[in-house]
């Protein structure tokens, strides 16, 4: 939740992008430092999951982590876990996303157990962040239903980040988006293309209204 991690429905109202883009740990793009303040970071992480690590959606969920040290958390059949920790710097999963499997020297700050003091970890408010709700309701639809998910996200952020809408309205767009979609089982790339195609159109269409209300 970024800046937004305890704030309430009406503070996330009145926030402005210069609040939202106010991240308290990572230094990210625009994009995506307001995908981690609504938390669509982590909804799209849900089923960036579910395909690569082919898992059911029941057995994924996101916990958050406000430190920002441990990064991913693995649980085994026996009901232990191993966690992947490092500082909050881009650099670290790019430089291995390159180099896989091999990991190279990198010349950021050093993570430091000693210093650090403490790791707390909250569930995530569903009210206040309903990106993860629709994550799993776009993995039980299947099909093109992600691709339009992406999609009219993307158009709510951009609209956002152009001082036209609200960061609640974000998710509003995509879920009306989404609703309006009828999925397409088994899409061949064609397909999802234009699935991608519709729903950046649909929800340009939803925010019109919006947009020309707030100038």
């Amino acid at each position: 939740g970024g800046p937004f991690r305890r704030a309430s429905l009406d503070q996330m109202q009145r926030a402005t992008k210069a609040d939202a883009l106010r991240h308290p740990t990572w230094v990210m793009g625009a994009k995506i430092t307001i995908d981690s303040a609504t938390l669509m970071n982590k909804a799209l992480e849900i089923i960036e999951a579910r395909w690569l690590f082919d898992l059911p959606p029941e057995k994924i969920r996101v916990v958050v982590h406000p430190q920002s040290v441990i990064h991913s958390i693995v649980e085994f059949h026996d009901g232990s876990m191993i966690c992947q920790l490092g500082p909050p710097d881009m650099k670290i999963p790019i430089q291995y996303a390159l180099t896989y499997p091999e990991r190279l020297p990198l010349p950021v700050r050093k993570l430091k157990l000693e210093e650090v003091s403490t790791l707390t970890f909250e569930a995530p408010d569903p009210v206040r962040f309903p990106a993860l709700r629709l994550a799993y309701q776009v993995l039980r639809l299947g099909g093109t239903a992600p691709a339009v998910f992406n999609a009219a996200n993307e158009i709510a952020v951009a609209a956002f980040l152009r001082d036209e809408i609200s960061s609640v309205e974000i998710l509003g767009s995509v879920e009306r988006t989404l609703r309006e979609h009828v999925v397409e089982d088994n899409p061949s790339l064609e397909e999802l293309l234009a699935a991608d195609s519709w729903a950046r159109q649909e929800a340009a269409r939803h925010l019109q209204p919006i947009t020309t209300r707030s100038r």
